[in-house]
């Protein structure tokens, strides 16, 4: 495995620029599917970072409101981001969306009780194992991603670093390695996970042993809640030298970032490496969390106050367009985008019309 360096960092951008993107497929080819969402909630939504109650959203009809409020992981950021002007001019719709860790995305919804139209987590688990069935019905898998490692040309080792002697550079006594708050993001526990999994035998070999994953782990700090800001205070300097995130991540910027082994980068989804993955487990204040292949979901929550719109950008991200979007951004879509086989029957029409229903995903009950 060679190592790798980024592409160009990712912006905002306007309805043309997202057509063309896009190769000139946009929001139009899904705009036309008919569905029906979940019922309204009497509290409402707010702009991203507020946490004030409003009145119910206007609506144009039963579910059709001006404007949405979508709760989401730092990483999926670039994607989302991309598509939202194009999607506000489509529907007529404001768009208001809050990035932060998947673990904190999806408290706000259970512990401080405020409402979203759109849940997007790096975790699917999160969704199936907090939000159903309380908070939600049914959720969606719709992309995976995998860990990396990105550094910058000065760092210590940078002139010596590859994906077959990592380790040994990360657990140098100059170094120092960050990665996000474990106990709010899914990327801080992976961080760590991938760390664990080096250290641990897979079909009789492992990478190192117990003393270079203590001198790695000695390394570490944890300087922010989300992955997402790892990357500005890794290209600032002087704080860190390596970060460990997501590829999605690395391959938007212009640093220089090493693609992992197999064993440890949570990508794989068969049954051979889940097993291997469920090895590393992490203890958080949030929860404990057991390894697995890195896979992200979706749900429109029934404390949702505009069910329709979300079920609408649900179905976007399972159109060509959108997995076109979410390839442009460093991620790796699943075609079809897969929902539970059991509570499928709660699944807007629009959401069922461009999912699969299954029972498992590869090795991953649903």
């Amino acid at each position: 495995m060679a190592q790798r360096s980024g592409g160009s960092t990712a912006t905002g951008r306007t309805r043309r620029q997202v057509l063309v993107a896009l190769g000139g497929v946009g929001l139009a080819g899904v705009a036309g599917c008919s569905g029906d969402g979940r019922a309204n909630s009497p509290s409402g939504t707010t702009a991203a970072g507020a946490s004030t109650v409003a009145d119910e959203p206007a609506t144009s009809e039963r579910g059709l409101a001006d404007t949405m409020t979508i709760f989401h992981a730092g990483s999926l950021s670039p994607p989302f981001g991309a598509a939202e002007p194009d999607f506000e001019d489509e529907y007529d719709v404001a768009v208001n969306r809050e990035a932060k860790g998947s673990v904190a995305s999806t408290q706000k919804i259970t512990e401080q009780g405020r409402p979203a139209d759109v849940l997007g987590v790096s975790d699917f688990r999160l969704i199936r194992d907090r939000i159903v069935p309380e908070y939600g019905d049914w959720y969606t898998i719709f992309t995976t991603n995998a860990m990396s490692i990105q550094y910058r040309e000065d760092s210590p080792g940078a002139e010596e670093i590859t994906a077959d002697n990592w380790w040994e550079i990360l657990g140098r006594d100059e170094v120092t390695i960050g990665h996000s708050d474990p106990a709010v993001d899914p990327g801080g526990y992976r961080a760590v996970m991938m760390l664990k999994l080096g250290k641990t035998a897979f079909d009789g070999e492992r990478l190192y042993g117990e003393d270079t994953y203590q001198k790695m782990r000695d390394n570490t700090i944890v300087p922010t809640g989300t992955e997402t800001n790892l990357y500005g205070q890794l290209e600032a300097g002087g704080k860190l030298d390596y970060a460990i995130y997501y590829q999605s991540i690395s391959s938007q910027n212009d640093l220089p970032w090493i693609t992992l082994q197999p064993e440890v980068d949570l990508s794989m989804a068969t049954t051979e490496y889940a097993e291997h993955y469920a090895k590393a487990t992490v203890e958080t204040a949030s929860g404990d969390f057991t390894g697995a292949p890195i896979a992200y979901g979706m749900t429109v929550p029934t404390v949702a106050e505009a069910p329709e719109r979300g079920a609408q950008w649900v179905e976007f991200f399972g159109s060509d367009a959108g997995r076109t979007l979410l390839e442009n951004k460093g991620l790796q879509p699943v075609d079809p985008i897969v929902v539970p086989q059991d509570g499928a029957d709660a699944v807007p029409d629009r959401v069922r019309a461009v999912a699969e229903p299954k029972q498992t995903l590869g090795p991953m009950n649903l």
